[in-house]
């Protein structure tokens, strides 16, 4: 099988932009959607949900929607253009409607799209259409499409919120085009004209019987067999030369009719193939358990910095956000992390992915420690409804651009050093593939409501738990170092 192969072009650039898009989507709403359910007779708590609960659905969507995606992407691909179109149109119609629950609704129906994530990650490590040499690289441009929607997300809800503002309000104008509704329109808008494009563009891979299509790469990877006319050489071995129960057969005896034939070898190895490479080890399903971990780490730690931070920095005297400056303060983060991204991308290729890692959580952690020191430092502030912060805005700034950056790194080789631990199957590869999107939706949900209740536990407490988190992945990867060595690529 060919390492270094990848998709087609076309397919591909749409597989990135649907994930980018999808982060967009899911980050949008950040920034004003403290605001937004406070008007609409929320809390803070429930703005933490709305956030979240896009990712309960999406995991309750993965199963059923697998059992119909004929092992292509398709389907899935324009459930998630109709789902995420939908979703954003309930979500800003709530203001008009003057209902709580529609924001809920709108973000459980983007959650059905949001399924899409899984297809993305596993497109991306597909034995079928992606070399063992090039997952980790397809990762870093999937977690590069992460840090655009990160930026642009929060951004976009900031800027529409502080200029379009609430000129109309009262009026059918203002109720359906103001601050908190229309960057949905806008967004799903570009959905239609993406659907139009995923259309036109996007060409699914042909279902197949994978597992003796990779057997027979592999049988012809070989080199070829030579079947003498003479006596075999005693020190010549073949895989046929062993039955079931590891006795040695004799292969020895001159002409065709004594030694094994080409389409012996062949199904031999065959059949080596099918029942020793694709028996999972025990450390392996250790990997499995510490990739999960790190990839429910990873996004329950993001997702609730991503949450945390409106409302965080709006009880804090030397912050003191709107929403219009929270979207400011999370786009800037993100898009200070950019050019690492893009940088990960081509080290991905010479690194290995347990390198990666382990800089990753590093450095997220050294963020986290930082950030817990200036949040336990005793305010002087007497108003028991402000949050104590000594760091001011540098302080919080370059603990978030820390916080962004090392746990997206970390989270570009999860699935990418798993698919290289398992069979190259589709079986294996969407076995994986959902096993991560799992811990990543798990991650992301509580991690938001998590954020959203962090002000209320008092935020030494919050962060003390993202600590105590990644310590256990870290002691997960001491104990499985050398069982988490894969190609670089």
């Amino acid at each position: 099988m060919d390492e270094f192969k990848i998709p087609k072009k076309s397919s591909l650039a749409i597989i990135l932009l649907s994930n980018t898009l999808m982060q967009v989507s899911f980050f949008i709403v950040v920034s004003t959607s403290n605001e937004y359910a406070l008007h609409l007779g929320g809390t803070s708590t429930f703005s933490g949900v709305v956030i979240g609960i896009p990712t309960v659905f999406s995991g309750l969507t993965l199963l059923p929607l697998m059992k119909f995606d004929r092992g292509g992407y398709s389907i899935p691909l324009h459930i998630s253009c109709a789902a995420n179109m939908i979703g954003l149109i309930i979500y800003a119609l709530a203001y008009r409607a003057n209902f709580l629950y529609l924001i809920l609704i709108g973000r459980i129906v983007s959650g059905i799209g949001f399924s899409m994530w899984m297809y993305c990650k596993r497109y991306c490590s597909d034995p079928r259409i992606v070399g063992i040499r090039r997952r980790t690289t397809l990762a870093s441009w999937l977690v590069s499409g992460n840090g655009v929607g990160m930026c642009v997300g929060p951004f976009l809800g900031g800027v529409f919120y502080r200029f379009i503002g609430f000129k109309h309000e009262g009026t059918l104008r203002g109720d359906l085009w103001n601050g908190f509704t229309s960057a949905s329109w806008v967004l799903a808008g570009i959905w239609a004209v993406f659907w139009v494009a995923a259309w036109l563009w996007f060409e699914d891979i042909s279902t197949v019987k994978v597992e003796e299509k990779v057997a027979m790469e592999v049988v012809q990877q070989q080199p070829e067999q030579v079947i003498p006319d003479r006596e075999f050489d005693g020190s010549y071995s073949t895989s046929a030369r062993t039955d079931k129960g590891n006795t040695a057969v004799d292969t020895r005896g001159s002409g065709p009719a004594n030694g094994p034939t080409i389409e012996a070898l062949e199904d031999s190895s065959r059949t080596n193939l099918l029942h020793e490479s694709f028996e999972v080890t025990l450390p392996q399903f250790g990997v499995m358990f510490c990739m999960c971990w790190f990839a429910m780490t990873c996004f329950f730690i993001l997702g609730a910095w991503e949450a945390n931070i409106p409302i965080f920095a709006s009880k804090t005297p030397s912050l003191h956000f709107s929403p219009f400056a929270s979207g400011n303060f999370l786009a800037a983060g993100a898009l200070a992390c950019f050019p690492f991204f893009i940088l990960n991308i081509f080290v991905a290729r010479r690194v290995q992915d347990r390198y990666i890692l382990m800089f990753g959580t590093g450095l997220g952690i050294l963020a986290l420690i930082t950030f817990l020191i200036l949040v336990a430092i005793p305010s002087k502030s007497s108003n028991p409804d402000e949050v104590g912060f000594v760091g001011g805005y540098g302080g919080a700034f370059m603990c978030w651009f820390a916080v962004a950056l090392g746990f997206n790194v970390a989270s570009t080789v999860t699935i990418s050093l798993l698919s290289k631990q398992v069979p190259p199957t589709p079986k294996w590869n969407g076995r994986t593939s959902l096993a991560i999107q799992y811990s990543n939706y798990l991650g992301r949900v509580t991690g938001a409501v998590w954020g959203g209740s962090g002000v209320k536990v008092g935020m030494p407490a919050y962060v003390g738990l993202e600590i105590a988190i990644v310590g256990i992945g870290g002691v997960l990867s001491l104990l499985l170092w050398k069982n988490l060595k894969a190609k670089t690529g």
